[in-house]
């Protein structure tokens, strides 16, 4: 079950960074979607290594190939196979690695919990295991297009240079035409110089991705222990890297009620709010506004500088990473957030539509 997530719409994933593949396995999935594999695919290289300076170098082409569940372009209802082949490894890169526990990395809980790990990239703890959750979620934002839903997320902060004005203020699209993914061009060129200086330095940088999804009516999410903003939140913080999960106002809460309240109105003969301080849901149900959080990454853990470490016999030691690794996640974890956040969506109106008498 810890590979598998979702309620009705379900991926199940499996391969490590230096295996023969990665893929997956999605049940649940409703017949009849146009399966619009260029559109995967273009969600896909978005998340893709080496495509710029300041992401590794890692030339993977990650082309998917579908095995099963689908039929003249479209979804049957059958559990949906895929396979990405892993092509571009250079494993002797971590032969260093195979005794010693990384600072900061999962070698040391994984080693404890199963008594054996794969050093080679991370093995299942690698963020290349995120390719199936961009494949299932692209598979799932044209499910949910189709419901006039939309998801965008950007980079919002790297460092301490971070976007000023709230997301209503920018042409979020704009955010695809630079490598760091911010929607404010001169912002975006500062966070860009970052990191370039902190990959210059050997060292890497984190910062927070915002993700805004528009169109969700009113009634999505379950009470209690199914809240929409939980389960958003345990999906985000299924990221490697993750680090945090605010939603609305988020931790900025320290205002009085009367300040943050998002008072009713009517508008067009619908309920809807004045202000959106709740991020789109309250009680853990949507109420029909935009549905907003940001996601914290930490910087990378591997960093190309020597480190104090530990053996795995409890021996002292020093460690210094080769390879190629990304100085910052942000750029490559946009699409991932994205995917992350309809997968999590439609699993909701799935569950929705069953509680419909």
């Amino acid at each position: 079950m810890s590979n598998t997530i979702g309620n009705i719409f379900r991926l199940t994933s499996f391969g490590e960074s230096h295996g023969k593949a990665i893929g997956g396995v999605i049940d649940g999935c409703p017949s009849g979607i146009f399966l619009d594999e260029q559109f995967i695919q273009t969600q896909l290289n978005r998340r893709r290594p080496g495509q710029s300076d300041i992401t590794t170098s890692r030339n993977e082409a990650d082309k998917v190939v579908f095995l099963s569940g689908i039929f003249e372009g479209q979804t049957t209802g059958a559990p949906i196979a895929f396979v990405i082949w892993n092509a571009d490894q250079h494993s002797s890169d971590y032969d260093n690695l195979k005794d010693v526990f990384r600072p900061s990395h999962a070698d040391f809980t994984y080693q404890t919990k199963y008594g054996i790990r794969d050093h080679r990239g991370g093995g299942r703890t690698s963020a290349r295991e995120t390719i199936t959750r961009v494949v299932a979620g692209a598979i799932a934002q044209v499910a949910l297009k189709q419901l006039g839903i939309s998801i965008i997320a950007f980079t919002s902060q790297v460092g301490d240079i971070k976007l000023t004005e709230n997301y209503q203020a920018y042409t979020l699209e704009e955010a695809e035409k630079n490598a760091i993914r911010c929607p404010d061009k001169a912002t975006a060129e500062k966070m860009i110089a970052l990191v370039q200086q902190i990959k210059a330095e050997g060292d890497t940088i984190g910062g927070l991705i915002s993700c805004v999804v528009k169109g969700v009516p009113a009634g999505w999410g379950e009470p209690v222990y199914t809240k929409l903003h939980a389960v958003l939140g345990n999906a985000m913080l299924s990221i490697n890297a993750c680090k945090g999960f605010e939603y609305g106002s988020g931790f900025d809460v320290s205002n009085k009620g009367s300040e943050i309240n998002d008072v009713f109105v009517m508008d067009n003969g619908k309920v809807s709010t004045k202000t959106n301080h709740s991020g789109g849901m309250q009680g853990g149900i949507s109420n029909g506004q935009d549905i907003y959080f940001r996601v914290a990454f930490k910087p990378v853990a591997t960093i190309l500088r020597e480190q104090e470490t530990v053996t795995k016999s409890g021996e002292k030691s020093l460690i210094k990473a080769a390879g190629r690794h990304d100085p910052c996640v942000l750029p490559r974890a946009v699409p991932i957030v994205e995917a992350m956040a309809a997968i999590s969506l439609y699993d909701m109106y799935l569950l929705s539509k069953t509680n419909e008498k």
